[in-house]
């Protein structure tokens, strides 16, 4: 079951919804079905490979490329 984000094109309100297989999403502020899907963050990526911005730091104590408490010393 997909998460999606919506707004209500009735009252604005913006939300996420666990939408079940062939469910109407209704807005949880002012029940209308009038709804727009919302670009959601997460599904908007890169799509590429991990870069050395989203590896650990090396440990301040022992210099483990894993990271702090990587080791035995912490």
């Amino acid at each position: 079951m997909p998460i999606y984000e919506y707004e209500c094109r009735d009252c604005r309100h913006g939300f996420e919804l666990l939408v079940h297989t062939g469910a109407s999403p209704v807005c949880p502020a002012c029940a209308s079905v009038s709804l727009q899907k919302r670009i959601s963050v997460f599904a908007v990526g890169g799509g590429g490979t991990a870069t050395a911005a989203s590896a650990p730091e090396a440990c301040g104590t022992c210099g483990d490329p894993r990271g702090a408490g990587a080791c035995s010393m912490n």
